[in-house]
């Protein structure tokens, strides 16, 4: 969950500090720490350097927080969505394998993605002639455009569109398709804005009638680790199982997350790319280096470990609003 609180124990989802300073007492140093409840028995905290930001929109809770460990963190409902130091790795995998795996993508919409780094991720690829990025929260794009540096330029780039509204009613209500579309949206909680966009029907009847032919469609699917990954990276995979022909679900770890974090990638179209391709179509088609994803990285991220393969092949459930899943936490509306 991941509150802020100041307090000498470690309390749920809290920032704890004594008289503004750190000090030691048994062994143990007191300082200003931030926790989050990953699951009912296990909580991750690290230590701050300060709280430079909070903030509350009619949708979401927001912070940003600067942390010892891992830079600028945006924390959304008390859950951390990005950390400076390694949202790259999150990003890259979000935004490149299916750009790569298309021939020739040219537009691209994006549901969610207020912080902006999908959109500068996207605007990289040479062959993009635009970018709209869909979020419903306007205190969220607003306050990312303020405090996140790194994303200053995407925001400026003339090819990117920026929309504030819900997503499912964005899409219905445009004639445009798209070549890719991508759901960068907050995790499925309860109380939350965003599991309504994770499920059947509204991939059935909402995304791929707006994928132009050849399309593909990536979305974020929650954590994918040995013990996680039946939270909703199964369920979702196996969703989109039931509307696209080819699925591709792939992991990585992601530091600030603790825990692997999980991508399924989908289209009516062959999702083959080989090693080889990949790595010549990034020297060919996208601006500067990668720091984490090449052609062998995604290989190896789309080789699944034996446990979590088996249970997305053998996962029946269907994401649907009234049999949906969600992932520890609870949003602002619970």
């Amino acid at each position: 969950m991941g509150e802020i609180a100041f307090s000498n124990t470690i309390s749920n989802g809290s920032i704890n500090k004594v008289n503004g300073q750190g000090h030691s007492l048994n062994g143990y140093r007191k300082s200003c720490w931030y926790e989050e409840e990953i699951e009912e028995n296990l909580r991750w905290c690290f230590a701050l350097n300060s709280i430079l930001h909070t903030g509350a929109s009619q949708y979401q809770d927001i912070a940003l927080l600067d942390t010892k460990p891992f830079g600028k963190a945006l924390v959304i409902d008390g859950k951390l969505q990005s950390a400076e130091t390694d949202e790259f790795i999150y990003h890259e995998c979000l935004v490149h394998p299916a750009l790569l795996h298309h021939p020739n993508p040219k537009n691209v919409f994006i549901m969610g993605g207020g912080e902006g780094s999908t959109a500068r991720e996207l605007l990289r690829h040479k062959t993009i002639d635009k970018v709209v990025m869909c979020d419903i929260d306007e205190e969220v794009v607003n306050f990312c455009k303020s405090y996140l540096v790194a994303n200053k330029e995407a925001f400026r780039d003339l090819r990117l569109e920026v929309i504030i509204n819900d997503a499912r009613a964005e899409l219905e209500a445009r004639d445009e398709s798209y070549d890719v579309i991508i759901g960068d949206l907050a995790d499925p909680i309860q109380g939350g804005p965003c599991y309504k966009l994770y499920t059947k029907s509204f991939y059935e009847f909402t995304v791929k009638p707006r994928l132009k032919q050849g399309g593909i469609f990536v979305t974020q699917a929650g954590p994918a680790g040995i013990f996680s990954h039946k939270e909703v990276f199964s369920s979702i995979y196996n969703t989109l199982r039931q509307v696209f022909k080819y699925v591709v679900a792939y992991s990585a770890h992601i530091p600030s997350y603790a825990d692997i974090w999980g991508w399924v990638m989908a289209s009516d179209s062959p999702l083959d790319l080989s090693v080889e391709e990949q790595d010549l179509r990034m020297r060919h088609r996208i601006k500067g280096e990668n720091r984490y994803l090449d052609g062998k990285t995604f290989s190896s991220a789309s080789t699944l470990s034996k446990t979590v393969r088996l249970s997305l092949d053998n996962e029946t459930h269907v994401y649907t609003e009234e049999a949906a899943r969600f992932i520890h936490g609870y949003g602002k509306h619970a």
